[in-house]
């Protein structure tokens, strides 16, 4: 089973027998057995035929919609995979102060945790002084965290944990091509702002449809949360696999040089900097890749691939709500 991106503008998609076929220009065509995808990424201005996206529906594959350069507009799934009884818990501890809390300190460990682990790892040969610092400052905040009561404090210490983070993994980049102070997001400013959220963008979109795929409304969060109905839960399990899956790629891609400064582009229609199409390409292959990475999970005794291990996360986090096992967030260790 795997994701099918269509980035191509201008391709169309559309069904024969029991597979899915993709147009490309000048001629070509691309033609994949329906049983396996898993999920869909449509990227602009591509079109996807009425049977196409039935068959989607009648299979259970999500599809999901994003502009050219990667933001997220919408995604298409079938009613069978939303249960009621689980929408209706979710619900229910929305408003379950005792539950929003621990969930999201357990979410913050997991993302602080896992970011000191990766600059920790990183640091071991360069031994950067202010990498050392930012682990050190880090390792003090996951103490702090322990003995914090209210809500808003615990979402404070996301922002503190970034003001430390970022600048030090800035540091760790060796490629003179490349240089980074600042996370900027929207729109990105500089090739590695570009890298970092067309990443995350990719990795929110396979949580969001692991989530639907197990019948949870990815529109309730714990961490992040709003008046806009948009898809908080995706938001919050995605924070503990940022580093393990995004960052560490994105300094591989830069520091190995598979992508090279030239190849980045500012867009016309909303600004900011963004990978021209071969370079998207390349990296999405490389995601793909590190999507596939084995690694160690608690409730495996096997190794896992990174997909799967997020597909766990997202039972647990399922279990939490519906039989009272505190949601316990995915730390790297190695």
């Amino acid at each position: 089973m795997a994701t099918l991106y269509l980035t191509d503008q201008g391709t169309t998609v559309y069904k024969e027998h029991l597979r899915f076929v993709v147009g490309m220009a000048p001629g070509g065509k691309l033609e994949i057995p329906i049983r396996e995808i898993e999920r869909i990424l449509v990227f602009g201005n591509i079109q996807l035929t009425t049977q196409v996206m039935g068959a989607c529906l009648q299979e259970g594959i999500p599809v999901l919609f994003l502009s050219q350069s990667g933001y997220y507009r919408g995604h298409l799934c079938s009613l069978n995979h939303l249960h009621l009884e689980s929408e209706i818990i979710q619900i229910q501890k929305h408003k379950d102060e005792p539950f929003q809390r621990e969930t999201v300190r357990s979410i913050i460990r997991g993302k602080l945790f896992n970011s000191k682990q990766l600059l920790s790892r990183l640091n071991r040969k360069r031994k950067v002084e202010q990498v050392s610092q930012a682990i050190e400052g880090i390792s003090a905040d996951l103490a702090s965290l322990e003995r914090v009561q209210h809500i808003d404090q615990l979402r404070g210490y996301e922002g503190i944990g970034a003001a430390r983070y970022f600048p030090a993994w800035g540091q760790l980049i060796t490629n003179p091509e490349f240089s980074f102070t600042k996370r900027v997001r929207h729109p990105p400013t500089d090739p590695v702002n570009a890298l970092l959220s067309f990443g995350y963008t990719i990795l929110h979109n396979n949580v969001l449809s692991l989530i639907i795929a197990e019948g949870l409304s990815p529109y309730f969060g714990n961490l992040h949360y709003g008046e806009d109905r948009k898809p908080y839960l995706a938001f919050d399990l995605i924070e503990e696999f940022r580093s393990c899956i995004v960052d560490s790629l994105v300094l591989k891609v830069i520091n190995s040089e598979i992508l090279k400064s030239k190849e980045f582009e500012p867009a016309r229609n909303v600004g900011g900097i963004y990978l021209n199409i071969s370079a998207r390409r390349r990296f999405l292959d490389q995601l793909e890749k590190r999507m596939n990475e084995e690694v160690s999970h608690p409730d495996l005794q096997s190794p896992v691939a990174y997909r799967q291990a997020i597909q766990l996360q997202v039972r647990r986090y399922k279990r939490s709500l519906v039989h009272g096992v505190p949601y316990e967030s995915f730390l790297r260790l190695k």
